[in-house]
């Protein structure tokens, strides 16, 4: 009785240090990036199921003007700063570029409060195109600004901030984060995320210049889930990738200069005989947000394509790049709105 409870508890210690050996992650490169692989796709499955992914990728054809933002000016958040409530028809003359006074205040706020109906932000023709005969219409929509200011001189010159959450009857369904800065429209940096109630959250930086940096991150809280950095030198057109680096959970894959093939790191550590190549055979800007796929050959001698393993998760990835890149929310909903309140007030 004795020798069976020690063989017991020896087998219990066995079965736990074995546990917390793959929790630390003493796996093999193909069984993390699988692991790594199913985190990115779950991630992808919630996003795409939310709200918050219906508004960052809301886009409306027909409600762009031609001139982009369709002004030169500069505001900041003490000019436009208040509670603003939907109430259309307080007058009939409109600025060219902005809708009729579509919005009445109703209180005041160190941030721009904006409430509004949700049909006006998921379909934003309707406030780029008012239909006055609309009138029965609910405020359930809330844009909570608490950073905003668009700085524009000559040249295309322009100094941009937007922190905002949003709220959908009364539940927070995510937040943006938009900076950027140029000098005569071509060189510059940015940064843009928009985090997800879901406890994810997706970004794009980036510099341009004599040297180009493109990043883009997928986070759960403090994690990063994927990463992708790309570095371009040279002028113009005769831009040359410098370096790339992908991160897939504790995988990295990376190429830089005067390196023929890719090198993989399987937690820091250079993988000697497992490899990866790019099979992309289009002239792409080099992420696998566009056309780029990677080849991946582990040890055992088996490959995979990257393509393959995020299959189910890669359309929701290109189109939260392409979203982020176009900041249709931010500028055509977000800027729409805050400059026709300073136009409508000042």
């Amino acid at each position: 009785m004795y020798m069976k409870r020690n063989t017991l508890i020896i087998a219990g210690i066995i079965a736990l240090t074995g546990w917390q050996c793959s929790k630390n992650g003493n796996l093999s490169l193909k069984e993390s990036l699988g692991e790594s692989t199913g985190k990115i796709n779950t991630a992808f499955e919630k996003i795409a199921g939310s709200k918050g992914y219906q508004l960052i990728t809301v886009s409306d054809a027909g409600t762009k003007s031609d001139d982009s933002y369709g002004f030169r000016d500069s505001i900041n958040l003490k000019l436009i700063a208040g509670v603003y409530d939907f109430k259309p028809g307080m007058e009939t003359t409109r600025h060219f570029n902005f809708p009729y006074r579509l919005f009445e205040k109703t209180g005041t706020s160190d941030n721009l409060i904006i409430n509004l109906p949700e049909k006006l932000v998921f379909h934003p023709r309707h406030l780029h195109f008012y239909n006055a005969t609309d009138t029965a219409l609910k405020n359930n929509f809330t844009i909570t600004a608490s950073d905003y200011h668009f700085y524009y001189t000559w040249w295309n010159n322009c100094d941009y901030k937007l922190d905002a959450e949003f709220t959908l009857d009364k539940e927070d369904i995510g937040s943006i984060d938009v900076f950027s800065a140029w000098q005569s429209g071509t060189a510059g940096k940015y940064s843009r995320s928009f985090t997800f109630q879901e406890g994810y959250s997706f970004g794009q930086s980036g510099q341009t210049g004599d040297t180009t940096m493109i990043v883009f991150e997928l986070a759960q809280k403090n994690d990063t889930l994927l990463k992708e950095s790309l570095m371009f030198t040279g002028d113009g057109f005769k831009k040359r990738e410098k370096q790339y680096i992908l991160s897939i959970g504790n995988v990295n894959i990376k190429k830089a200069t005067g390196i023929d093939s890719l090198q993989v790191f399987l937690s820091g550590v250079l993988q000697k005989t497992a490899a990866a190549k790019i099979v992309d055979t289009t002239d792409t800007n080099g992420s696998i947000c566009d056309r780029r796929d990677i080849l991946l050959t582990f040890d055992d001698g088996t490959t995979s394509k990257l393509s393959d393993l995020i299959s189910p998760s890669r359309e929701i990835l290109r189109s939260l790049s392409r979203s982020l890149g176009e900041m249709y929310l931010s500028q055509y909903i977000v800027d729409y709105i805050a400059f026709s309140i300073y136009y409508n007030n000042h």
